[in-house]
């Protein structure tokens, strides 16, 4: 792995990212992406996928499910209307997993949906929200399940976020 263990990299990364939103305010491309997937692979037990052109970023070894990994850092939450990045729908994959982060790129909750979930939702809304795989991280929430939380760890029996 060379010097650096990813542990200490991925917090370093971490306070970067947080002190260059601060500093400059906007946040640095790119790198919330990279801490999510490292923060998904490690809190839900994923094993990482290196061919990232296959539209999937871990595999469940629980179930082999191929899982898309998307982040989102919520600086205000109190402003609604955050989207997540755009899903690849025109590849295979199982499932797409939301890390939530704070301002600090730390995370605080994990969220799971399944692709059938998903696509029936994309499907029902405008056709080039669906072209795009655009969806909101509201959205996201009401579909998916909660998978881990900064409070509680694990989500031991996964509860459905449905009314």
């Amino acid at each position: 792995m060379g010097i650096y263990a990813a542990k200490e990299l991925i917090s370093q990364a971490r306070n970067l990212a947080a002190n260059y939103r601060r500093t400059v305010g906007r946040p640095l491309p790119g790198i919330s992406n990279e801490i999510a997937e490292y923060d998904a692979i490690c809190l839900l037990g994923l094993q990482a996928v290196e061919d990232k052109s296959l539209g999937y970023d871990a595999l469940d070894p629980r179930n082999g499910e191929r899982i898309q990994i998307k982040s989102r850092a919520l600086f205000d939450e109190a402003k609604g209307g955050a989207r997540i990045g755009q899903l690849k729908m025109n590849q295979d994959w199982d499932a797409v997993v939301l890390v939530l982060m704070d301002e600090n790129y730390q995370p605080m909750e994990i969220y799971q949906a399944r692709r059938d979930e998903l696509e029936e939702y994309i499907n029902q809304t405008s056709p080039n929200r669906a072209k795009r795989g655009a969806l909101s991280v509201a959205r996201f929430k009401i579909i998916g399940e909660l998978r881990w939380t900064r409070e509680n760890g694990l989500a031991g029996e996964q509860w459905e976020n449905r009314a």
